[in-house]
């Protein structure tokens, strides 16, 4: 059954499509764009019942994402990354979900999580320093959850490497405008954030360890299966989610401008058999992709739900299904984008935007292939994986 969520976004999906131009052109999501994807709660699916969010399996988070980016990739986007972070607040201490949450549950989270920053250690927490790219969303959150490493006490980090996950509150932060200018999803305002001398307090803070092997909720007392899902099978799931959903977009765009379309020959494109059988192709490919990204997160859920365990080699075999789900979306969207005809290129039709959304989504790192496929090899062949591959695995 679909989820309200799900079916409040289809009601709402000629808005948001009416609004993609304009979230490009501002280089973030416009207020009303926002506005409607508050309204729908997408951003709330993960969150705890408690603090107003609905502990949604995480397929329907999923098809949730994908129903926004088919109407407009970059607020797709934006709802796959930012959508995935109260997740993983609800694994921390509970004082900081209250923080969030208490006056205003639609209050947005951004990250990243890479660690471009050193935390280091003070009396009761952290101090925080350091620069950050790709802060999907920021314009219109209120937190940002960045990755740290642990400090040395003197700026340095130290040894063994160890990743913190940590959240600061939108003072503690400056979003640098002007450095997001790029070719796709420009909508979803990706800015560089800079944190000067932060004082993070240690309940604001997680080892990126335990969420990756989904023993942080344990932590924290939560028992919800939604919770015990490893963080390498969760981030990756929203952001796949937003460009199989800007595929779908693609496709039924295509089919409706080839509908009616004579090409220069003066044949209608219906009567080419050449151009529909790619779309039918095509169509197969990406219905593909949205079946095997779901069928992944669905049976972890169900290993989880029955007690079993999540295997590494389970893990790689999800990473490495999510990472070609994207690449067989985006090369069936290729194949159509091919045969749209020259107006296709026009930049006031919105089929070149879905393509250049579609491939710059590829360029995050959790799309890159040679990784997640030479991890799954091993852990296949029940070979250790070198422990900078198992970062997302």
């Amino acid at each position: 059954m679909t989820h309200e969520v799900v079916g409040r976004v289809e009601e709402l999906g000629s808005e948001l499509a009416a609004l993609a131009d304009e979230n490009e052109s501002l280089g973030k999501l416009s207020d009303r764009t926002v506005e409607l994807l508050r309204s729908a709660g997408v951003i709330r699916m993960l969150q705890p019942k408690a603090y107003g969010g609905y502990e949604a399996h995480p397929r329907e988070f999923a098809e949730a994402v994908m129903e926004v980016a088919r109407h407009d990739g970059a607020a797709g986007w934006v709802c796959g990354v930012v959508g995935v972070h109260p997740w993983e607040l609800a694994q921390m201490n509970p004082k900081l979900a209250q923080e969030v949450w208490n006056d205003d549950p639609d209050t947005w989270i951004a990250s990243p999580y890479m660690p471009n920053g050193i935390a280091d250690p003070v009396d009761g927490g952290y101090v925080l320093s350091g620069r950050w790219p790709f802060s999907s969303g920021s314009d219109h959150c209120g937190w940002d959850f960045l990755g740290a490493l642990l400090g040395d006490g003197k700026g340095r980090p130290a040894g063994p490497i160890t990743v913190l996950h940590v959240v600061l509150p939108r003072e503690d932060y400056e979003i640098i405008d002007g450095t997001w200018d790029v070719v796709g999803l420009s909508g979803t305002g990706s800015k560089d954030v800079v944190v000067d001398k932060a004082f993070i307090p240690e309940y604001r803070t997680v080892r990126q360890e335990m969420v990756q092997e989904g023993t942080a909720a344990e932590a924290v007392g939560l028992t919800d299966t939604l919770y015990k899902l490893p963080f390498s099978s969760m981030f990756p799931l929203g952001i796949t989610a937003a460009v199989v959903g800007i595929c779908e977009g693609a496709l039924a765009l295509h089919l409706a401008q080839q509908k009616e379309r004579v090409a220069v020959t003066g044949v209608q494109v219906r009567d080419d058999p050449y151009v529909l059988y790619a779309a039918g192709e095509a169509a197969a490919e990406i219905a593909a992709s949205r079946v095997q990204l779901l069928d992944g997160i669905s049976r972890l859920y169900d290993q989880v739900e029955a007690g079993k365990p999540i295997s590494l080699e389970d893990r790689a075999d999800v990473r490495r299904n999510q990472v070609r789900c994207a690449w067989r979306a985006v090369a069936a969207l290729d194949e159509i984008f091919a045969r749209s005809g020259g107006n296709a290129i026009r930049k006031g039709n919105p089929m070149q935007r879905y393509w250049r959304d579609a491939h710059v989504g590829l360029q995050h790192m959790i799309h890159v292939p040679g990784a997640a496929y030479h991890a799954n090899a091993l852990a296949a062949m029940g070979l250790e994986l070198p422990e900078p591959m198992r970062i997302l695995i």
